[in-house]
């Protein structure tokens, strides 16, 4: 279980070409920084001839402006941001999480999109600065999938307050994803999906572990298809199924996500016996 201080100094980055040029024609890329309160908001810009290390690792100190304090966290939701990002910090010495979880950021980025449109210059349309290409999802080995799986409801009470404070060696349970930090009653419903691993339990749990569970959806077709998102842009196609009763249960899943505010689980355990669970993650859509 990954669990970060609330006191952590965490800043969430995003460093990305724009659909914007200087005076010579250069395209820009733009640099923003933010914590999670949005206390502050550090942004720059610079053309990407200019484009190194040095340069980010400059605008990285910058922003601590007279204070001087470093953040203990810096967390990154672009996947093609990520590498320069990391590739500065680590001179710093402050470590970087690829996390899709930067609501505040996100939320900076999509305010300034409405009050300041910007149009791509190839179609003309608005620029979306959340946009991140999703290739298909690719099948799980068949090496890590185990016997059996279904859909699940569990109250909040029983999730927050009981099944996730058992000694479960894998998953990922932030606290901001605690239904009563979501503002959900005890007796909320949260959906989610079980998965009765057998002998190859905790090998899935651990690969579970690797790729950083984000979402799952149900999406209906010829198979349905149970779509776990991870990564910063990852995903899997988790199940498959050709049965009447799961699709119905598939859609009762979907439409169950709406009413908790999107909030569901994934849980692996090596049987049906509800005596030990290999790994719990909470999920939401970011």
């Amino acid at each position: 279980m990954t669990n970060q201080p609330i006191n952590q100094q965490i800043w969430e980055v995003d460093f990305y070409r724009r659909p914007m040029t200087d005076t010579a024609g250069q395209p820009l890329w733009e640099l923003v920084l933010c914590d999670r309160a949005q206390t502050f908001v550090f942004r720059d810009v610079c053309p990407q001839s200019s484009i190194d290390t040095n340069w980010l690792t400059e605008r990285l100190v910058a922003a601590m402006g007279d204070n001087a304090t470093p953040p203990d966290r810096l967390c990154v939701f672009r996947p093609q941001s990520l590498s320069l990002v990391e590739a500065a910090a680590s001179r710093l010495g402050w470590p970087v999480t690829a996390t899709r979880r930067t609501q505040a950021l996100k939320n900076w980025l999509q305010k300034r999109a409405i009050e300041s449109p910007l149009l791509d210059p190839a179609t003309g349309q608005p620029y979306d600065p959340l946009a991140i290409d999703s290739p298909p999802p690719l099948p799980l080995a068949d090496s890590l999938w185990g016997d059996s799986w279904g859909f699940a409801s569990l109250s909040a009470e029983v999730l927050a307050r009981q099944l996730a404070q058992r000694p479960i060696p894998y998953g990922d349970r932030p606290s901001e994803l605690f239904p009563d930090r979501l503002g959900l009653s005890a007796k909320a419903p949260i959906p989610g999906v079980v998965v009765n691993g057998g002998r190859r339990s905790r090998a899935l749990a651990q690969w579970l572990n690797g790729v950083q569970p984000v979402a799952l959806s149900f999406v209906p077709g010829e198979p349905d298809g149970v779509i776990l998102e991870a990564g910063l842009c990852d995903r899997w196609i988790l199940a498959t199924s050709q049965d009447p009763e799961l699709r119905q249960a598939g859609l009762a899943f979907e439409s169950r996500k709406a009413t908790v505010r999107h909030l569901h689980f994934l849980l692996i355990q090596p049987d049906n016996s509800g005596m030990t669970y290999t790994g719990l993650w909470f999920l939401q859509p970011a």
